[in-house]
């Protein structure tokens, strides 16, 4: 597949929901993908290797927050490898029940027809 169509197919799929975004995974992702996120989310680590890993931390996502709304901007390009989408996500942390909006930046890279590294760029408070 070309930069565009994966683009398109991402953004695509996360506004159909979680069921669509894990065909997604398996379709658009690399076996050794890399999923980077700004800070540690639930004890994980910042980085993600792997398919089944990056499956996993979904898992984590879908079984610890109640998402309420969820608006996608883009796609974005750069250069013939990396797009961009904007996320806005409105949810609750289910084991605090703390309601949340949040705002994020998915970069993803593609190399031969997959994307090899995705970064979620948001903000997080000083250590």
């Amino acid at each position: 597949m070309e930069l565009k169509e994966i683009a398109q197919e991402l953004v695509n799929g996360c506004r159909a929901g979680a069921g669509k975004v894990r065909e997604n995974l398996d379709k658009l992702y690399a076996e050794d993908a890399v999923s980077v996120e700004a800070a540690d989310m639930g004890g994980q680590g910042r980085e993600t290797h792997g398919i089944k890993a990056i499956h996993g931390k979904h898992d984590w996502w879908e079984n610890a927050m109640e998402e309420h709304a969820t608006e996608i901007s883009g796609p974005f390009y750069f250069g013939d490898d990396q797009f961009s989408a904007v996320f806005k996500v409105d949810a609750t942390d289910k084991q605090s029940g703390d309601r949340f909006q949040m705002e994020e930046i998915g970069v993803y890279h593609v190399k031969d027809g997959k994307i090899v590294r995705e970064e979620f760029h948001y903000a997080v408070e000083a250590p």
